[in-house]
């Protein structure tokens, strides 16, 4: 398949990309770079810079690509962020996703894979399956329901086939053939707990701060759960290669085991030999 890659200048939108390539497709990233790096773009993938709230340019690039499928990853995904400035994720999670939508609609292109996330999850319990209450505690996760509603509707309505896959924490870099890290995380500012914690060795930051350590776990920090970033690209190369069967799909992607602040900066000393 054709496969355009929405926001695959970015950590898992590239990783992904990179997995689509290895599983046979062709692929197109679609990145403004606002987030995402140029250098995180994969070897032999088509890269075309631009917005898809440019309705204009996403005309464009659906009519001189004939696309098979699409894999949504563009996005602002700071939940601290998107409860400062609300109309900034509305406006780049919601309204250019819905113009994606169309631009697929008018060109005919029915397959869709979507980077959901667990944020859209009401519960707070420590496992969680795709039955349970859906209620958002922050923008970014109300914007990212906003889209699996508005795919549910143009799958009703148009005969849109998709996956929505809800994330949990991606982790870890992807590698090549000898072991060697070839694409990992670099946010702009910096704001997941690994990257943090490895920035202490790397001479980069002074010291980690654990905020909250009187969570009701064993020894007190918050637990996350953690899923490779390559076990959610290889996730994202399955449920397309089963979206024509299953037609509407909706999973989470988790590890299944959760780990503390203080396990996961443990670890990060274990390894680095850095105290």
């Amino acid at each position: 398949m054709h496969i355009l890659v929405t926001g695959g200048a970015g950590y898992i939108g590239s990783t992904t990309a990179a997995h689509f390539m290895q599983a046979g497709h062709h692929v197109t990233i679609y990145d403004n770079l606002s987030r995402g790096h140029r250098a995180a773009i994969p070897e032999g993938a088509e890269f075309i810079r631009g917005d898809i709230g440019d309705h204009g340019a996403l005309s464009v690039l659906f009519q001189s690509h004939k696309f098979d499928a699409v894999a949504h990853f563009a996005a602002f995904i700071e939940a601290g962020e998107s409860m400062e400035k609300p109309g900034k994720y509305f406006r780049n999670n919601v309204v250019n996703s819905q113009a994606l939508l169309d631009a697929m609609m008018d060109n005919g292109v029915k397959r869709l894979v979507f980077s959901s996330t667990a944020a859209v999850y009401a519960s707070k319990n420590a496992t969680l399956n795709e039955e349970d209450p859906l209620g958002p505690s922050n923008v970014y996760g109300h914007t990212k329901l906003m889209i699996e509603e508005m795919i549910h509707w143009y799958a009703r309505q148009a005969g849109l086939k998709y996956a929505a896959l809800r994330y949990f924490n991606a982790c870890g870099s992807m590698v090549d053939s000898s072991g060697k890290s070839i694409r990992g995380e670099a946010h702009q500012p910096e704001t997941h707990l690994i990257p943090l914690t490895l920035q202490v060795p790397l001479g980069q930051r002074s010291e980690i701060k654990i905020y909250g350590d009187d969570y009701p776990t064993q020894d007190g920090t918050c637990i996350r759960d953690y899923v490779h970033v390559e076990d959610l690209a290889s996730a994202h190369v399955l449920a397309l290669e089963a979206i024509d069967e299953r037609g509407e799909m909706t999973y989470n992607l988790g590890n299944g085991r959760g780990y503390s602040v203080k396990e996961v900066i443990d670890v990060a000393r274990k390894v680095t030999g850095h105290e």
